[in-house]
């Protein structure tokens, strides 16, 4: 096969596993950076260039679309996917992940275990929010935010107050959710590939952090996770329509609740704590799944 991965630096620990993988298993494997990309929007002829050249016959396609370029990576991927190249994550799914709040929404709409989480758009209703999630302490998440960057945690009905009016007054997006105190500084990053499980960690923060994201400090470790966790994990994929991704646990007294679904998922942390060769089993899947026009949406969404 012949496949694209879009990534902006082939030197990421991501990108060069997933080349390896897929080298080692026969196929040829081109990066690319999707904001060097340029599109020919003709009619029945959608075409990507780079550089001068037409990129095509390709049979696959792998976004690592980072969160600040989603949107104009994901029309890089809508345009692959109008070509009929098979997408490991089409872009709907994406651009539907990387909205917190939409996310949110879908998976409560699907009966996903969640933490209670409030939205609102004016200052006059903070009070009311804040008593919605049951108080303070409660966690106050940019929606724009990822690795950890713009979550707060509020400990006083003051605090919450006062961050999110400041958020407010500065037109910033935000959700603001329950602080799942048992859960200890911990969650649970659960790798989805179709529909299993192939690897779950444990993400414990650093001492006096809230937040476990790995490049806050946090330390992971392999874990072995519940057939509730595994069902919650798997089901939250499927609601995004993601084929491989991400799904962040926390360990809440009432069951497992979702955080986050991340649509591009670092191999480091996973392949470390696990000891697994999931890039293989990423590769492994596009091999069982790639076929040209197979997507759900043709770039249509």
């Amino acid at each position: 096969m012949k496949i694209a991965i879009l990534s902006r630096n082939k030197r990421l620990y991501s990108t060069r596993r997933l080349v390896e993988a897929a080298e080692s298993r026969g196929h040829e494997v081109q990066v690319i950076d999707a904001l060097r990309c340029y599109m020919n929007i003709e009619q029945n002829n959608p075409t990507i260039h780079l550089g001068g050249e037409n990129l095509e016959g390709f049979d696959a396609v792998i976004p690592r679309i980072g969160a600040s370029v989603t949107f104009y990576g994901s029309a890089v991927l809508r345009q692959f996917e109008m070509m009929g190249i098979y997408p490991l994550n089409e872009s709907v799914a994406v651009t539907r992940s990387r909205d917190k709040l939409r996310s949110m929404q879908l998976l409560s709409r699907k009966g996903v275990g969640l933490p209670v989480t409030g939205f609102a758009n004016k200052p006059d209703d903070v009070k009311d929010l804040i008593k919605l999630v049951g108080g303070a302490p409660l966690v106050i998440k940019l929606l724009e935010g990822t690795q950890g960057i713009g979550v707060v945690l509020a400990e006083t009905q003051k605090a919450a107050e006062s961050v999110i009016e400041g958020f407010m007054g500065v037109k910033a997006n935000i959700l603001i959710q329950e602080f799942v105190k048992e859960a200890k500084g911990a969650d649970i990053r659960c790798f989805v590939i179709g529909d299993k499980v192939v690897a779950a960690m444990k993400r414990q923060g650093a001492p006096g952090e809230f937040r476990s994201n790995l490049h806050r400090g946090g330390s992971a470790e392999l874990i072995k996770i519940t057939p509730k966790e595994r069902a919650t994990a798997v089901k939250a994929a499927k609601t995004m329509g993601l084929n491989v991704c991400g799904v962040d646990l926390l360990r809440s007294n009432n069951g497992p609740v979702v955080m986050e679904v991340n649509s591009s998922p670092g191999l480091e942390g996973i392949e470390g704590a696990s000891g697994k060769d999931v890039a293989g089993m990423i590769i492994e899947f596009i091999e069982k799944n790639g076929k040209l026009g197979k997507t759900k949406t043709r770039g249509k969404g």
